[in-house]
């Protein structure tokens, strides 16, 4: 067997230790335990080389010809080809045996290991798309990338933070916020800034189902109706959140020194201009104050 690429290799009870449990600690290893008289390894093969090819070196693959190396087979008790383990910190953390599909062995893979993005695709762009669809971990792995290229990308560094708001890391993405010094991104500062103010708001309120019991209680309850659309902001329920902030300011715009109108304005910021909930809600907003 030939080495096809610096990270798909032969492993061998010589080498096993350090090509396979060693590296494992710097990066997923799969391990392809294989033999010649096996149709199903054989087709099997070039599939995970193809997927190991996609990952650009963030997961290496290690082959390991069973008729040969008789000692590893008996180590990890190998009773089936093809057998497939996946090794990370020094330990078997998955595995399949049997012929499956692409899409399996990918969704295996998930977990353990980050895709990186198509060479020709803007990381700070695959980023945004992540963060758009609620995928928070991956977006900040790429970010994370990102920035050790470059780390006074601003764009970059406001999202990184909008992800550490994300996972509750509230002082760390202020220190990343108050460290961006650039001019450029005033209404992604302020869109990240506000989300931070929300999460921190939220944290000391009464729990949504207690505030929910008040407004059933009492419809006009003007602070339970606010203090529920601030929930609604830290959990990104941001239909719902507008729709209470504008009711509240339609019933009482003077709630609070006009807290609601400051807060739609600040959510305005949050999601950006180009929103369609902005541009729907901006209207709305207009229509009740004139």
């Amino acid at each position: 067997m030939s080495q096809e690429t610096p990270y798909i290799f032969d492993a061998t009870v010589a080498d096993f230790d350090q090509s396979v449990i060693q590296n494992s600690f710097v990066k997923p290893v799969l391990v392809d335990f294989w033999a010649e008289w096996c149709a199903p390894c054989k087709a099997l093969m070039p599939l995970l080389a193809k997927i190991a090819e996609d990952y650009q070196g963030e997961l290496l693959l290690a082959k390991v010809n069973c008729d040969i190396e008789q000692d590893i087979v008996a180590r990890f008790g190998i009773r089936s080809l093809p057998t497939v383990v996946l090794f990370k910190d020094g330990q078997p953390v998955d595995g399949f045996a049997g012929a499956q599909p692409e899409s399996a062995i990918r969704a295996l893979l998930e977990p353990h290991v980050q895709l990186p993005p198509p060479a020709d695709e803007d990381p700070l762009e695959v980023a945004q798309a992540l963060f758009a669809e609620g995928r928070f971990s991956e977006a900040e792995a790429t970010l994370k990338a990102l920035l050790t290229e470059d780390n006074s990308n601003a764009a970059a560094l406001i999202l990184y933070a909008r992800c550490l708001a994300e996972r509750g890391e509230l002082g760390e993405a202020q220190t990343v916020l108050d460290a961006v010094k650039s001019d450029e991104h005033k209404a992604a500062l302020a869109g990240a800034k506000a989300q931070l103010t929300f999460l921190r708001q939220a944290a000391s309120l009464p729990e949504v189902a207690d505030l929910k019991s008040r407004l059933a209680q009492n419809a006009e309850d003007d602070e339970a109706a606010y203090q529920l659309t601030i929930q609604q902001l830290s959990r990104q329920q941001y239909e719902a959140a507008l729709e209470g902030l504008l009711k509240l300011f339609k019933r009482n715009r003077g709630y609070e020194n006009g807290l609601p109108h400051k807060t739609l304005l600040q959510v305005f910021e949050l999601l950006g201009n180009d929103h369609p909930l902005v541009t729907v809600f901006r209207r709305k907003l207009f229509a009740a104050l004139y």
